[in-house]
């Protein structure tokens, strides 16, 4: 079935992935048709607001080879097209607007690695702290004819990895999508400076001599590049089923960290939410 104009009218954003930095989850999936709301709907209500409780199945660092499950609330709450915070955007303000395009400034948090998340694996590494973060975002959807959605996002940690990452991605609904199911799916990749590969993927010579590992120096460039899917299905006018996978494949040093204990991660999330 071609994607129809009503398709595309019920695809307001409704993504409710609960984790944040790092994850398997492609970065544009945390905002999932946010900039298509607007083209498509117009006007809205000043306040939206969702609620909702979900899980996510998914590693308990960035390579590691083992996961486990994360229960939470599923919040997003957004102030005409000014202000929003959501557990998956964080706490922000769109800067810049247009019909089709936005620039948003947000704080956000990297929950950090720790230890004990994987003993036999991360003893002597020491721990990667939970640090705020500020994320700055911009999105463009191509044309309400082919609502192709590009989106770029630089995001600079304060403590814990205390670097950069900036993850390019795209993203559009999909044939068989209708005004009560609806999915997108695309690709995304990822790139870090130094200070930010070196805390995830090194091993300073401290840690060396610690660990079970060699001493190891990662290099900024490409972290990663995966591919995505979220899924929304209303059950009702107002409740409403998400879901989100997406794969993730190490690239550059990452992929070559001796502490890089699989190569390829993989995330699913499910919530379930109530629109206001």
């Amino acid at each position: 079935m071609p994607i129809t104009l009503a398709c595309v009218l019920a695809a307001f954003g409704l993504s409710t992935a609960h984790a944040q930095t790092p994850s398997p989850l492609g970065e544009w999936q945390y905002s999932a048709g946010i900039p298509l709301e607007k083209m498509y709907r117009g006007s809205e209500a000043d306040w939206q607001i969702r609620v909702g409780i979900g899980a996510t199945f998914e590693p308990r660092y960035t390579g590691a080879d083992v996961y486990h499950t994360l229960v939470g609330p599923s919040l997003d709450i957004r102030y005409k097209d000014l202000a929003f915070f959501s557990t998956g955007e964080g706490l922000g303000v769109n800067v810049f607007q247009g019909q089709n395009w936005r620039v948003s400034i947000a704080a956000v948090y990297d929950l950090g690695r720790r230890a004990h998340d994987d003993p036999p694996n991360l003893a002597g590494l020491g721990n990667i702290n939970p640090a705020p973060e500020m994320k700055v975002a911009a999105e463009y959807v191509v044309s309400k004819d082919f609502p192709l959605v590009f989106r770029a996002a630089v995001t600079r940690s304060f403590g814990g990895a205390n670097g950069y990452i900036a993850d390019i991605g795209a993203y559009m609904p999909m044939p068989a999508s209708s005004e009560r199911f609806y999915w997108f799916a695309g690709p995304s990749v990822s790139f870090a400076d130094s200070n930010y590969m070196q805390s995830w993927f090194g091993v300073n010579a401290d840690q060396a001599a610690n660990s079970q590992y060699r001493r190891y120096d990662a290099h900024a460039g490409i972290v990663s590049a995966g591919f995505g899917v979220t899924f929304i299905w209303f059950i009702t006018k107002n409740w409403f089923v998400t879901a989100d996978g997406a794969l993730k494949r190490m690239l550059g040093s990452a992929a070559e960290s001796p502490i890089t204990q699989s190569k390829t991660n993989g995330v699913t999330d499910v919530s379930i939410n109530y629109s206001f």
